[in-house]
């Protein structure tokens, strides 16, 4: 089965949870087909951003609860997959943007914290669970930890109660909710501001934003002048600063771009 589906327009690739007969459940099946539609996309030069989106009224569910009822004795519980996915969307060298148009729980949660942008409708409804099952959020704490608010996290972690998409915003989960008629265009709106950038540039970004600043502050410089110094050499920031000189749009921006 087609778990997820992809679709490319104008440089932006849209990846769909098709599982909602299990609420987008994070079966091995979804995740080994999320996993392989991810690699696909980064290696694809066409690509510059990708949307992770679901079909059906719920987001993600979390772990597929039933397929680790049956695995537990077998071996490697879907859990332990989570991690592999939660990597390959924090490190992947492309923006990723979240379309939340309806309820998360538990991983479904660390999926949308480990997209670079998420947007949500103000209805969407979230909670991390795990304690009332009996377990713990590990794994998502990768990539939730360092997006909330350290109140948040231990009032949300520790209730297991249900939020919604503002308060969602206000903690950093997300980083917009909106009305849910909206929801498209505001996701559209991220995206033709992302593919706007250099692609070099926005991967050598990602980077700078979960680097490790250095022990003293003059290293710490020394370092990110000698990264700014690289790009402005390079033939994207060269290309990037004369399009601005001459008004027009940078080589990279892809045909059917809104013009700005």
């Amino acid at each position: 089965m087609d778990l997820v589906r992809t679709a490319t327009a104008a440089g932006v690739t849209t990846l769909t949870l098709d599982s909602p007969a299990n609420r987008n459940a994070l079966s091995t099946p979804l995740m080994t087909q999320l996993l392989d539609r991810l690699g696909e996309a980064l290696v694809d030069p066409e690509v510059r951003t990708v949307v992770i989106s679901h079909t059906g009224p719920v987001f993600c569910s979390g772990a597929d609860l039933k397929e680790t009822a049956a695995a537990r004795e077998a071996g490697r519980v879907p859990a332990e997959m989570l991690a592999d996915v939660l990597a390959a969307l924090w490190e992947f060298g492309k923006p990723v943007v979240a379309r939340v148009a309806g309820p998360a729980r538990a991983g479904g949660l660390g999926l949308i914290a480990a997209a670079d942008l998420a947007v949500c409708t103000r209805e969407a409804t979230f909670a991390f669970t795990e304690v009332r099952l009996g377990v713990i959020p590990a794994v998502i704490s990768a990539t939730v930890l360092p997006r909330l608010a350290p109140r948040a996290a231990a009032e949300l972690y520790l209730t297991g109660e249900v939020f919604d998409g503002v308060r969602a915003a206000e903690i950093g989960l997300v980083t917009a909710a909106v009305s849910a008629e909206g929801l498209d265009g505001a996701v559209a709106g991220y995206c033709d501001a992302l593919v706007r950038g250099g692609p070099l540039a926005l991967a050598g970004t990602k980077q700078l934003l979960r680097r490790t600043a250095k022990e003293s502050i003059r290293e710490d410089l020394a370092d990110l002048s000698a990264r700014s110094a690289g790009y402005f050499r390079s033939p994207e920031g060269v290309e990037g600063v004369t399009a601005f000189r001459e008004k027009r749009q940078a080589s990279w921006v892809p045909d059917g771009s809104p013009a700005q």
